[in-house]
């Protein structure tokens, strides 16, 4: 299966939290990483809070690949970059979904400075457009 069906952008679109793990050069996972996934329509985002410089980000960047867990479900996927076009809906759906947490949180991954470190996952086997 190379998309991502109905169910998993539901459970995972709604999940508080998803783990993420990069692929190293020999194939091998580096460890998961905790953090917030929004759903964009048919698609599901990660940011950096903190910026590119995020040690998780900067894996996931290179290595173009990994692995993502949410909700009961476990997939492989790519990396790709946002379409600048969609960035202000991220921010909203961060906002929608975080807001709770509070602005200093929820600032981390919305506004301007997080709209260069949006990653799109993709289901691996689809390519990424």
């Amino acid at each position: 299966m190379d998309t991502w069906t109905s169910d998993d952008l539901d459970r995972i679109g709604t999940s508080e939290e998803l783990d993420l793990a990069s692929r190293r050069a020999d194939g091998s996972l580096s460890g998961f990483v905790t953090m917030w996934v929004v759903r964009v329509g048919d698609d599901l985002y990660v940011r950096s809070a903190g910026g590119a410089a995020r040690p998780w980000y900067r894996r996931a960047r290179s290595s173009g690949a990994g692995t993502v867990r949410a909700a009961g479900i476990e997939r492989d996927v790519t990396f790709a970059e946002a379409d600048p076009a969609v960035e202000v809906a991220i921010d909203d759906a961060y906002h929608a979904k975080y807001d709770r947490y509070g602005p200093k949180i929820v600032g981390t991954v919305v506004g301007a400075e997080a709209h260069g470190v949006a990653i799109r996952l993709v289901p691996a086997g689809e390519r990424p457009t």
